[in-house]
């Protein structure tokens, strides 16, 4: 299943802000639309209208079995009506750490940057989903989407800058925010 983040002039999500971390910025769009499908079209023609990032959930790369447990027994699902904030982040690593083998990826992950120890106290308030896009030959190697109640913006805050001050966060050459909220139709 690929779900695709679109920021154009329509969709579910308001966009508030996208700014640029580090490396290239995305183009503003006011809006993000977020769905899923079975395949991905490539569009034909690029737009100066629209931008569109596309990944896949897959199975956890560095995490073993104690610490999948305790993420699951803790963690909120996505979609929930009272998280009506949420972002997306987007995040290419450099070369150097795809140079790394998994064992030593996983070193810095969470022996040293402590990723998923550090982030256990942030949920359930924050729930959150990774999409995997290297190998979709994307401008990015992960979609980060996170969801959050209006109430807990400095909490998810808190918790983009602990990351941000990490080892591992010394590979990223390329990283985007995009800041949303929820458009409630009114009836």
């Amino acid at each position: 299943m690929f779900r695709t983040f679109r920021g154009g002039h329509s969709g579910g999500w308001r966009v508030t802000s996208i700014s640029s971390v580090t490396g290239e910025p995305l183009p503003f769009m006011p809006a993000l639309s977020v769905t899923d499908s079975d395949a991905v079209s490539l569009p034909l023609v690029p737009s100066r209208n629209a931008w569109r990032l596309v990944g896949v959930a897959s199975t956890l790369r560095y995490t073993e079995r104690p610490e999948k447990e305790q993420l699951v027994a803790v963690q909120a699902g996505l979609g929930r009506p009272e998280a009506t904030s949420a972002a997306l982040i987007p995040i290419r690593k450099s070369q150097a750490w795809w140079d790394l083998t998994q064992e030593e990826r996983r070193k810095i992950f969470e022996d040293k940057s402590h990723h998923i120890t550090s982030s256990l106290r942030f949920l359930p308030a924050i729930a959150r989903q990774l999409y995997h896009c290297r190998d979709l030959g994307e401008p990015f190697d992960f979609l980060t989407w996170f969801e959050f109640a209006p109430a807990d913006a400095s909490l998810f805050e808190e918790l983009v800058a602990m990351l941000r001050q990490t080892e591992e966060w010394s590979y990223v050459e390329r990283e985007v925010d995009v800041r949303v909220v929820k458009e409630v139709l009114s009836a």
